[in-house]
């Protein structure tokens, strides 16, 4: 139950939701009240932000800070395990495997595979339950991506209980015991990851995947006109903020962590 109302509040503080409701609040405002003014002004400064979070300059500023944590691992250090978070998923068994996973998936099963390959007798670990009144697991839709790109079923482990971040520290631990892993997932997520793995008394090497902020060059107009990946960009970044601040009020005594640590 707190899991549902703590997804459910969280989905309404996003950007896209949150704002629409306060534009609904300002319209009200204008056609049932006598706050004219007021609702004006509620419609005005909500589509204003919207519009300055659909832009890339103040998107990907948002963003970077939470993704510019953790370096792209390739380091020579070998491991026992590769450690994927799970993520956004579905299941179609008519579909290729890859269009199953959803938004940040792909990316975190894409770079464990890449992982894996520089250490092939290691063991991949997925995690993740599953959603809903789905039949297959997060972490059996991303273990059998992993297969179809060539990784034996006999080097992968699937954790199909764990329902967050917190949860997946846990039965990792179970599995891997203090052996050296690398822990794999988006950019933007690692950070609060990293925490909640080093609370768990795990000491895993951060290998970030799915990189979004962009700080390369880009058309003049990709940055001028605003964008529903931009949106998606800023998203994350509330997203990211909102469960690091969620994790401070529930557990004030997890560590903090540094790069390389």
């Amino acid at each position: 139950m707190l899991f549902s109302l703590k997804k459910a509040v969280g989905g309404l503080l996003l950007p896209l939701p949150f704002l629409l409701l306060l534009m609904a609040l300002g319209i009200l405002l204008l056609w049932c009240s006598r706050w004219q003014k007021s609702g004006k002004i509620v419609i005005s400064v909500s589509w204003l932000v919207l519009l300055l979070l659909s832009l890339q300059p103040v998107a990907d500023r948002l963003l970077y800070p939470l993704e510019n944590r953790y370096a792209t691992w390739n380091g020579a250090e070998k491991v026992d395990y590769i450690v994927v978070l799970g993520g956004g998923y579905t299941f179609n068994p008519n579909w290729a495997p890859s269009s199953n996973l959803v938004s940040n998936s792909l990316p975190r099963v894409t770079e464990g595979v890449r992982q894996w390959r520089r250490n092939p007798d290691s063991t991949m670990i997925f995690t993740g339950a599953a959603g809903g009144q789905n039949p297959r697991s997060n972490a059996w839709v991303a273990a059998s991506v992993a297969e179809s790109l060539g990784v034996p079923p006999e080097q992968i482990k699937i954790l199909d209980q764990p329902k967050d971040t917190e949860e997946e520290a846990l039965a990792v631990k179970r599995q891997v015991g203090q052996h050296p892993f690398l822990l794999i997932s988006s950019a933007n997520h690692l950070p609060r990851a990293m925490q909640f793995f080093q609370a768990a008394g795990l000491n895993p090497i951060a290998s970030p995947a799915n990189q979004m902020a962009i700080t390369s060059p880009l058309n003049w107009w990709e940055r001028a006109i605003p964008s529903p990946l931009w949106l998606g960009h800023s998203e994350r970044a509330v997203y990211e903020t909102l469960g690091q601040a969620w994790q401070r009020v529930k557990a004030d005594d997890l560590p903090l962590t540094e790069p390389g640590k």
